[in-house]
């Protein structure tokens, strides 16, 4: 079991991190050229700026059991198809039951912008602690539960 994280601007990196080490759980940091991450504890992995090349770079190596940290809703899906548990940095989990209905509110959400240019959607609120908080709870508890399936398995 290893923590891939889509690193791109992703804020809860430390976080993840601290409860990696915790766990004694390794993680890769998948980032494009435009985002150079240093890290003490992470394998970091820089792919070229192309679309999506974070994202397949990501997928390419997990496997069955990892967890995967990210706020793109496809790239949460494939991990999810792949038998991995994945996690929005909100600390929202990404499941078999939901991830059906994001995509599709994704889909909704990308055809209204491009219909019209006055229907500007507001970016993310700024992060707060509280958010930080509520994420490191929710990360925790899936890496126990992925602890826990692992260990099953393995029996």
């Amino acid at each position: 079991m290893q923590i891939l994280i889509d690193a791109d601007a992703c804020p809860v990196i430390q976080i993840a991190e601290k409860v990696a080490i915790k766990y004694n759980i390794p993680v890769t940091l998948i980032c494009d050229t435009n985002h150079i991450l240093n890290s003490d504890y992470s394998e970091v992995i820089v792919v070229s700026a192309g679309a999506d090349a974070v994202d397949y770079r990501l997928i390419n190596i997990c496997h069955k059991g990892d967890i995967v940290i990210t706020q793109d809703y496809g790239v949460a899906a494939m991990a999810l198809a792949k038998g991995a548990y994945s996690i929005h940095q909100s600390g929202r989990w990404y499941t078999n039951e939901n991830i059906d209905q994001m995509l599709m509110e994704r889909h909704i959400n990308k055809k209204a912008r491009r219909t019209s240019a006055k229907n500007h959607i507001k970016g993310p609120r700024k992060r707060t602690e509280e958010d930080d908080k509520r994420f490191a709870e929710s990360f925790e508890k899936i890496v126990k539960l992925a602890m826990k399936t692992q260990i099953e398995y393995n029996n």
